[in-house]
C-alpha cells in the first residue's frame, strides 16, 4: 500500500523532470542531504515570508513618509535582515541534526531487521534442542 503513493509521486511529470537533472540524481543518491534540504526549505518558508511582508510594509511606510522615516526604515530592515539570518542559521543546524537522527534510526532499525531472521532461527533451534534434551 505504501509503494503505490511513492510510485505515483515518482511518475508525476514535474517530479520526474527534476529527478532526471544532475541535482536530483545527486540528492537521490545522498538521502541525508536531501532530507536536510527538504526540512530546511519547509521550515524556512515562514520566516522568509514574514520578512518579506515586513520589508514590504517598511518600504510602503518609507515611501509615504519620505525623508523622515528613511533612516528608521533602513535601521529596521537591517535589524530584520540580521534576525532572519540568525533564524535561518538555526534552522539549517536544526534540520541537519534532525536529518542525522532520522537517518541514524533508519540505519539502526534496518540493520537490526536484517539480522532478525538469523536471530529467530538460532533462537528456535537452541530452544528446540534444549527442550528435547
Amino acid at each position: 500500500m505504501f509503494c503505490s503513493p511513492v510510485a505515483s509521486c515518482w511518475l508525476n511529470t514535474p517530479v520526474a523532470r527534476v529527478m532526471n537533472t544532475p541535482v536530483g540524481q545527486y540528492l537521490s543518491s545522498h538521502p541525508f542531504l536531501g532530507l536536510a534540504l527538504m526540512l530546511f526549505s519547509t521550515m524556512a518558508a515562514l520566516p522568509v515570508g514574514l520578512f518579506l511582508v515586513f520589508a514590504l510594509v517598511t518600504a510602503v511606510m518609507s515611501a509615504v513618509a519620505c525623508y523622515f522615516s528613511l533612516p528608521l526604515s533602513v535601521f529596521l530592515l537591517s535589524v530584520g535582515g540580521l534576525t532572519l539570518l540568525c533564524v535561518l542559521s538555526g534552522l539549517a543546524l536544526f534540520s541537519t541534526l534532525v536529518s542525522f537522527i532520522i537517518n541514524a534510526f533508519y540505519f539502526i532499525i534496518f540493520t537490526i531487521l536484517s539480522y532478525y531472521p538469523q536471530m529467530t532461527k538460532s533462537f528456535t533451534s537452541t530452544s528446540q534442542r534444549s527442550y528435547y534434551c
